[in-house]
Order: structure tokens, then sequence, then C-alpha cells
């Protein structure tokens, strides 16, 4: 199957993303096929030997629509932003036009009917002249329905014409119907003057404005949505220096290559990813990763591009540009995310692809209804067009894929990368939580964490065994030299060096002393004298520590506690899940001893030790059988298929690249207490996303028949158009600030 991204245009509310899925899903060969209505982005997944992209462009323009790849622009360029705030601006400037042409005709309208001091000039009278007055009216309604409000027309017929009405319909079809009723009573005005009080040009005028306000204060919400997203976007630099031959110059960052040395100066960002050769630095990732502390850079450090550097100037070289670069690949997971569709949205989606045409047929009936009881045509024509304008698609549409939207902005503000609207989802209902031991809970590098000497001092211990170490690539020997480093031990020179499989090393030291640094079979079979050193070997096992024995010149110096050290935020972290009712389990191919020891540091309940790679997926689909909704952490390549496996996986960003695509979530840092702020994110969306269905639900249920004349026979209480239109303007605006209202949220 191969997946495509494809942007289309003209579509106005959820009927129009139904249309364009139903078209696309009837195409032989097309497994699936989602259209984000928040985005206007289609993603489509099809079989290449029976679809064409030809044939999807062809079914999505039959069916009335614009249709062109999806081609991501590079990162921190302006373009999709520019386009935006562009369109948003020509919406702004048609309804200023709307709203002051619509206030001149509802005071020649109604004016005089509110207040005697709102009287028209003597020749508008519509008393005295009538045909005037029905005139002015027309002529002023004409270039709100004709020039700013024209798109809800265009879109609205072609729509229909395609059999596939949508929102643009219903206020076409609704507003058209008064103003060619009123034009026809303007045409009576001669035979009749009474016929100038059957006029509803205001009532047209005023529907197409109050939805062009509603649209426009949609979308100014709807841009707040990606707010997350054109921050990361605006985050690369537009320029680098670049130092080549002794020279500094500043060239345009997109020209940059792997390899090149470029210069950060003190509170310039970083332009690309790379890897410091020179210099120190405080570099805020905050944007990037969530990490809300400078992080520390010195010769060697990794930096990420779009960072910014605190203090400090750092030479750093190239290593990822353009789209292979972190900040490009954040910025592709959460779009990715946000054009796609969580499963909650289903039912939305089905409604909202009849809804149209329920609405239309409801409106006819009812106007039937009250035609048949005998009421004239101007009652009539109310009542039609009160259900048409009343009814809003537009708010079952946004319900979903808003809040999703504000969702996965906000786990990205706080380096949270969720790949799509179902892991979001999902992630509410978790019941277990499996993390992976090393790299995930623990740091995943071998640490020195006590020294136990016999006879001298911690630092005499300790510089023996980095001389030896010094020679071995081993990730215990690693730890023993950092341990002396770190303490400022200078490391001596050694000779004779052997390696002796599965017991350790010996070397001859600087002041002739042979030396051994391994385990207790090593020194056994060199004659050293082991008895002093069993009471410490029981320690430094009891806290799960791998025991490095040391000696010299024939006698015991000590025993090196190694082990890896637990990460200092995973005890919280997985005190804050219990806390949340969750099941944690720690999952590790190390023993059970050490895995134990580990589990108790960090209050972990459950612990599954000893399991081989290829096991791991078969230990969640376990629990999952279980009855358990399994979340399972890790970062190596090892917990791949676990992650595949579990209903959410989540990978340690600071793992391989192969954890990262496995994982539904990622997290940015190597943090532990980002798994239960993701769930609580999952959480606080879900809430939102119910709260949103129920009023898109609620309100159209509530307010169709209301519109329909319900309320009339009992209380007299009819709507009019222009309420009706406010009305539907507001509840796809409350809709989506209600979405907004997830980025105050505390995850």
């Amino acid at each position: 199957m191969k997946e495509e991204v494809y942007i289309i245009s003209g579509m106005s509310c959820a009927a129009c993303s139904s249309s364009v899925e139903r078209v696309t899903r009837r195409i032989s060969g097309v497994e699936r096929s989602d259209v984000n209505l928040a985005t206007g982005k289609m993603t489509i997944a099809y079989d290449e030997s029976l679809v064409t992209p030809e044939m999807i462009t062809e079914a999505v323009e039959k069916a009335g629509f614009g249709i062109q790849p999806y081609t991501p622009e590079p990162v921190g360029s302006s373009a999709v932003l520019d386009e935006e705030a562009l369109a948003l601006q020509t919406r702004k400037r048609n309804l200023v036009g709307a709203v002051i042409l619509t206030a001149v005709l509802l005071y020649i309208s109604m004016g005089h009917m509110l207040s005697p001091a709102l009287k028209l000039p003597g020749f508008m009278d519509p008393g005295s002249h009538p045909l005037v007055f029905a005139l002015s009216q027309l002529i002023l309604t004409l270039p709100v329905l004709s020039v700013f409000g024209r798109s809800f027309f265009v879109s609205g017929f072609k729509a229909l014409f395609h059999r596939a009405p949508n929102m643009d319909t219903l206020v076409a079809v609704g507003s058209g119907a008064s103003f060619i009723y009123s034009v026809v009573m303007t045409a009576l005005i001669p035979s009749g003057a009474g016929n100038a009080h059957e006029l509803y040009f205001e009532s047209a005028a005023t529907v197409v404005t109050l939805v062009m306000l509603g649209k426009y204060l949609e979308a100014r919400s709807r841009r707040k949505t990606k707010s997350a997203i054109m921050k990361l976007m605006e985050l690369s630099p537009d320029t680098a220096l670049l130092v080549k031959n002794g020279e500094t110059r500043e060239i345009d960052a997109a020209a940059l290559v792997p390899g090149d040395i470029v210069l950060v100066k003190p509170g310039a960002r970083v332009p690309a990813d790379g890897v410091v050769t020179d210099g120190e630095a405080s570099v805020n990732e905050a944007m990037i990763t969530g990490e809300s502390l400078p992080v520390d850079k010195k010769k060697g450090d990794g930096v990420i591009g779009g960072s910014v550097s605190f203090d400090g100037a750092v030479y750093v070289e190239v290593t990822r540009v353009g789209e292979n670069s972190t900040l490009a690949k954040i910025i592709r997971l959460v779009e990715e995310a946000q054009g796609k569709k969580a499963p909650i949205s289903r039912l939305a989606d089905k409604i909202s692809g009849v809804f149209v045409p329920i609405v239309i047929g409801a409106a006819v009936l009812s106007a039937l209804v009250w035609l048949i009881a005998g009421n004239n045509a101007a009652f009539v024509l109310k009542i039609f067009t009160s259900v048409l304008v009343i009814a809003c698609p537009c708010a079952l549409g946004l319900a979903t894929p808003t809040a999703i939207m504000v969702g996965t902005g906000l786990g990205a503000a706080r380096g949270i990368l969720i790949r799509s609207g179902e892991a979001l989802e999902t992630a509410h209902s978790v019941t277990a939580v499996v993390l992976d031991k090393t790299g995930t809970v623990t740091k995943g590098v071998p640490a020195v964490t006590s020294l136990l000497p016999i006879g001298v001092s911690e630092e005499d211990l300790l510089s023996v065994a980095a001389a030896v170490e010094a020679q071995s690539a081993h990730p215990l020997a690693a730890a023993v030299t950092r341990a002396a480093s770190e303490r400022g031990l200078g490391i001596h020179g050694v000779t004779n060096f052997k390696s002796i499989s599965g017991m350790g090393l010996t070397a001859t030291m600087s002041d002739g002393r042979e030396a051994a640094v391994g385990n207790m079979k090593l020194l056994e079979s060199l004659g050293v004298p082991t008895g002093s050193a069993y009471m410490l070997l029981r320690s430094v096992a009891a806290g799960g520590e791998t025991p490095v024995l040391v000696a010299a010149g024939g006698d015991m110096l000590g025993v090196i506690g190694i082990k890896d050290p637990v990460r200092e935020t995973s005890a919280e972290a997985v005190k804050t899940m219990r806390e949340m009712g969750l099941r944690v389990c720690i999952l590790t191919g190390d023993n059970k001893k050490t895995a134990s020891v580990i589990a108790e540091q960090v209050g972990a309940e459950e612990v599954i030790a000893e399991v081989m790679p290829d096991d791991k997926a078969a230990v969640i689909e376990r629990l999952q059988s279980e009855g358990y909704k399994v979340m399972m952490v890790g970062d190596g390549i090892n917990d791949a298929p676990a992650l595949t496996q579990a209903d959410v996986g989540v990978a340690i960003g600071g793992g391989s690249d192969i954890a990262v695509e496995a994982g539904s979530v990622v997290l940015m840092r190597s943090d532990l207490r980002d798994v239960p702020r993701a769930i609580n994110l999952s959480r606080q969306t879900l809430r939102h996303i119910k709260q949103n269905l129920f009023w898109a639900f609620f309100y159209n249920v509530i307010g169709i028949p209301i519109a329909a004349g319900a309320l009339y026979p009992a209380f007299g209480l009819l709507l009019s158009p222009m309420i009706a239109g406010f009305a539907m303007s507001l509840s796809s605006v409350c809709v989506v600030g209600n979405a907004l209202r997830l980025r105050t949220k505390k995850i």
C-alpha cells in the first residue's frame, strides 16, 4: 500500500470532507481515505497496482473540489504562514465591507420601526416612496451577496449541482430564497404599495454577514490551533555564520551541508543539527525538547538546530540539514498526527455525510407543513430560511480535529510527540505501563557507584583499576576510567597488558607491581588471597551492582561496584503512574536480582526479567490477553517489536531511530515523567473532544426544531433567519474556542 497526502481546496464544512472521503473510498484499491477539515488535508492509502494518482484527482475534481499533492515546505519557510495570513486578511476585508453595507441596510429597513429618532429621509419614506425604499435596499444587498459573500453562492450551488450539498449550500439557498422573494415583491410594488412591507433583503444580507463573521472568527481561532507547529517552523534561522579557511561569513542557512563548520554566538540560534567542535555554551532547547533549563554543551556534545545559545560561543560541525534535521522530523510528526483522525470522530463523520440533505429535507417539510396550515408565503419563507441557516455541520466536523490539533501541539511544546490521533485517543484508556529497564528506567550508561578499598585509599584503588582498564574498550572499563577522570586522577601507563576472556585483565604497573582487575576467578587463578573480599562482594550484590575486584603486587586492594544508575526522575514518574491507577512493570533481559533492586528503587510493583529480545512482544501480548490496555516504553532496537505490539508504544527520544519509528508516541527528553504527562494529555484531549461533540449534537438537535417553529403554537415564538445565522456562526466558534482551552491546561 502506498500512502499519500493531498491538499483539498473548496471545502467549507464536514459535509464537504465526508463527500471527498466517500468518492475516494469508492475507488477499487483504496484501503483508507481520511480528510481532515481543520487542516484541509486528505491522507489516502491505496494499492499502486490498481489505483493511480490521476484516478484520485479525477474522483475529487468530479465531486467539485480542488486537489493537489501536499509538498511540505522547508523548515523555516514562511510560505504557508504568509498564505494563511493573506487568506485571513481577505476574509477580514470582505467582512468589513459586508458589515458596513448591512448596517446601513438594517438602518433603512428597520431603523424607523425601532425609534422615531431613526427617521429616514423623505425621498426614501416607505409610505410615500415605497419603490425607492425597496430599491435602496436591493442596491445595498447586491454587493453583500454578489461580491463580499460571493464564495457562499459559488461553493454552495456548485456542491448542489454535484449532488453533494454542504453548509454553503444551506446559506446560499436560504439567503437566496429571501433575496429572490424580496425582488419579486419589489417588482410588484407599482401594483400594490403594501408589498414594500414584505421585503426580506435585510435577512438575506444579515445572514450572509453573520456567517462571514463566524467563518472569520473560526478561521482565526483555527489558525491558533496550529500555533505550536507555526512556532516550530519559525525556529530555524534564515542565516548562519560559516567558518571556512579561517574566515567567517554569513550565508543562507538553507545552503549548509553536512561537514560545514558554523559559529554560534551568544543569543543566536543553532542553524542546523551538529556536534560542538570547540567552545562551551548553555543552550536552551525548550521549544524542541520541552526541557525548561538550559543544557550545558561542550566539545563532542550534540546540538539541535533551532535551539538558542544563552552564553558562550561554540563552533559546530553540521551533521544533519533540511528534511533530515531533528526540527524537520518533529514538524513532520506533528503534521502527520494532526492530519490523522481519531476513532472517536467516526460517528460525527457518518452523520456529517448525510447531514445537509436531511436538513434541506427538514426545511422543505417544515415549510410545507406551515403552508398547508394556512400561513402566508412570508411566514413560510422565514421558517424555510431559518431551518437552513441554523443547521451547522461545521461544528460536527471541527469537534475532533481541532482538539487533536491543539492536543498534539501542546504535547510538542512539552517535548511529547504524538504521531496519530488514534494514539492520542488510546493513551487515555491505558491500564498497564511496561518499562524497559536499560536506557529507560536507568541511564543506559554504566557508572562506578561504590568504591570499597581494603587497606588503601579510594583514590589508590581507583587509580590502579583505571590504569589497567584504560587499555580495554569494555563498557565497564569505560565506567572506571570515566570515574577516575572525574576525580582528577592521572591514568598511568602499563605494560604487558593481557585480556583473559571471561575473567578480566592483567598488566604490569609503572612501579613494577603486577595488577589484576576482574572477577573472583581471575584473582584466585593468580593466587591472590580473596577472603577479605567476600563481605564486600555480598554488599555490592545486595545493591544490584556488578563487582570488579582489584589486586596489585599479590594483595587485594578492594572491590569497585558498577551499575547502570537509575535516572533521577524515574521514581517520581513511577509513583505518579501508580497514583493514576496504572499497573507498572519493568521488563528486562537482565538477571532477576539486579532488576528487582532497580524495581524496588523506583517503586515498580512487578518485574519481568531475563526476557530475550524476541520474547518482549510476547510479554506485551500476554498482558493484553489478560485484559490490560498496554503502554510500552523503550529506547532500544530490541524494544521495537514490543513497542509495535503494545496498544501505545512510547519511544524515548534519546534512543535509536528504529525505536523512535516504532513508537506511536515519542518523548524528546529521556524523562519518564513525560509518560504520565502523555497519558494526562490524552485524557484532557478526549474530555474536550467529548464536550465538543456533545455541544455540536445538542446545538443541532435543539436548534433545528426551534427554527422549524416547534415553539410557535404554544408560545408564539418564531426564530428570525438573522438570529439563526448568528447562532449557527456562534456554534462553530464555540467548538473551536473550547478546543483552544486545552492550551491553558497543565499536563
